[in-house]
């Protein structure tokens, strides 16, 4: 059982920027998706599990940054640019233990994080 505890997010306005950040209790294979209302829950980035490869959303990539710091088992989403259809739920997730590789789909995680919203105004 991995548990996952998020922190950030918050109300910026267009052109902020936010960080997220989720701590594991055990290292694996790390992601952050997103939902809005309405909406299927998407992937905005993975990051593999020692770090040295990582994947981005096309509709996020150059504005945000995943990074992860393996001493303290937490993972950042670094947010710049930020735009109003960057409004979401941002969920934290982990694969399952023994699992390396990214993820790129939900069905790929194993455990989630409660969930933070972000908003950004126009």
């Amino acid at each position: 059982q991995v548990q996952l505890v998020e922190s950030g997010g918050g109300l910026v306005q267009a052109g902020g920027s936010l960080r997220l950040s989720c701590t594991a209790s055990e290292r694996t294979p790390m992601g952050w998706f997103r939902q809005a209302p309405g909406k299927e829950r998407d992937i905005v980035a993975g990051i593999a599990f020692s770090g040295g490869r990582t994947y981005y959303a096309d509709f996020v990539k150059g504005r945000f940054t995943i990074s992860r710091d393996n001493a303290e088992n937490t993972v950042y989403l670094q947010m710049n640019s930020l735009k109003p259809e960057d409004t979401a739920v941002y969920y934290c997730a982990a694969r399952k233990m023994g699992d390396y590789g990214l993820g790129l789909d939900p069905s790929m995680y194993a455990y989630w994080g409660q969930g933070t919203q972000v908003t950004v105004s126009s």
